[in-house]
């Protein structure tokens, strides 16, 4: 066979899988419900989606060595998932507050630090996906993370509390008569960090 052949081969592999990639991505929107398309289309999409995920490996089972081969090269190409997030489904904003509390009686508000842009973009991301149902066994766990981060700058807190809500911005209306923003708690979660210490 000769090179162009392969060449031609590869592309024709690579677009395939790039494609059914993106397909699935969409069709998942439109099931959701995400799109201005009439709520009909929702249960072709769910269909549709299905297909695309077919054809990507994801329908066998989760050691297939074909899954893990079409998973290994999506990952090693950086096209394992589509471009959804842009417009016009920008994610809801979400926020994680942290209480420290001192044996003073004083009360600290923190957030989650961050050292770079590109950490920045990863933590909002996390915070994003957390409501998720699926994310619901690890949830504390990952809180309780971000609030030890937090903790480590201020080793003198007797209690911590995690807060996770909703950010509501206003409307256009709202936001010239002069409204802010609204915090919607959706789970909080309380540390005894200096039991943390003894274990």
């Amino acid at each position: 066979m000769s090179s162009n052949r392969i060449h031609a081969a590869w592309f024709g592999l690579h677009f395939f899988l790039l494609t059914a990639v993106c397909l699935a991505g969409i069709f998942w929107l439109i099931a959701q419900g995400a799109t201005i398309l009439p709520s009909a289309c929702n249960e072709y999409a769910r269909k549709a989606e299905l297909g695309a995920t077919w054809c990507l490996g994801k329908e066998a089972g989760p050691s297939n060595p074909l899954r893990r081969g079409i998973a290994t090269y999506l990952h090693a190409a950086g096209i394992q998932a589509g471009y959804s997030f842009f417009a016009p489904n920008v994610p809801t904003k979400h926020r994680l507050t942290l209480e420290l509390f001192y044996d003073d009686g004083r009360v600290e508000y923190e957030s989650p630090h961050v050292r770079s842009k590109a950490a920045a973009l990863r933590l909002d991301s996390l915070l994003d996906r957390l409501p998720e149902q699926r994310y619901e066994p690890v949830r504390e766990v990952l809180v309780k993370m971000l609030a030890f981060s937090v903790w480590r700058e201020h080793p003198n807190v007797k209690k911590l509390r995690a807060t996770f809500g909703l950010v509501n911005p206003p409307s256009i209306t709202e936001f010239e008569q002069g409204k802010m923003e609204t915090f919607q708690p959706m789970f909080s979660f309380d540390f005894s960090l200096r039991d943390e210490q003894k274990q």
